[in-house]
């Protein structure tokens, strides 16, 4: 099974969005909370390029935030890289 990790903060709402997607699904994920995380936040950067959250990631592959995270859902893209 791919590794899923998860880039989120709790008070938003497109973290949120992800997470549960993610649940719906089934999909087992590893939820890395950097609001006080500033290790964590530098390796979200590092990995995707971005700052804001969520960032999805599929094993190596960035699936970007929440709305590329639904759009690579409705592709059958997730349950191919799973």
């Amino acid at each position: 099974m791919t590794k899923v990790d998860v880039y989120t903060k709790p008070w938003c709402p497109y973290s949120g969005r992800a997470v549960n997607l993610l649940r719906r699904r089934g999909i087992e994920f590893n939820e890395i909370n950097i609001t006080e995380d500033s290790i964590g936040q530098n390796e979200m950067r590092k990995r995707s390029g971005r700052l804001t959250v969520p960032q999805v990631f599929f094993g190596h592959v960035h699936i970007g935030g929440s709305d590329e995270l639904f759009v690579a859902d409705k592709s059958g893209l997730l349950t191919k890289l799973l």
